[in-house]
């Protein structure tokens, strides 16, 4: 529906090594692009931290708990997205390194990328959301 605005959630996986997991999209707007694993926040969810631990399990195959989120920010601004207005809260979830990962739901592959060496351009903002999540890392 035009005009919609849609609220989604993604997570900045992170490991002690300084690897991040960013998932190939299989689909447009930026097929074949990397991007951060998230989605549409569902409205069986009970929260946007749900939300992003069903998606990064379903993208990637890891699996966290929603406590074991952190809260880096809320996403907004207009133009974000070329299907519409999207809101989105990012999650900071650490993992351990050598974390196996398997491309899933919407993703045409998965992998670790050292935050030093990511591949450009990132899908979205997604790059703009990694320099704030992983400042001081």
């Amino acid at each position: 529906m035009p005009g919609e605005t849609r609220y989604t959630a993604d997570v900045v996986a992170v490991t002690p090594d300084r690897r991040v997991l960013l998932i190939e999209r299989d689909w447009p707007p930026y097929e074949g692009q990397w991007a951060l694993p998230g989605g549409r926040v569902d409205p069986t969810d009970a929260s946007s931290s749900e939300t992003a631990a069903r998606e990064l399990a379903e993208e990637t195959g890891v699996h966290v708990a929603p406590e074991q989120l952190h809260l880096v920010g809320r996403w907004g601004q207009p133009g974000r997205d070329p299907r519409g207005r999207y809101i989105t809260d990012v999650y900071l979830a650490e993992v351990p390194a050598g974390t196996p990962v398997a491309a899933g739901d919407d993703a045409r592959s998965a992998r670790w990328w050292p935050l030093d060496s990511l591949p450009e351009p990132l899908a979205f903002d997604h790059a703009d959301i990694l320099a704030k999540a992983t400042a001081g890392r």
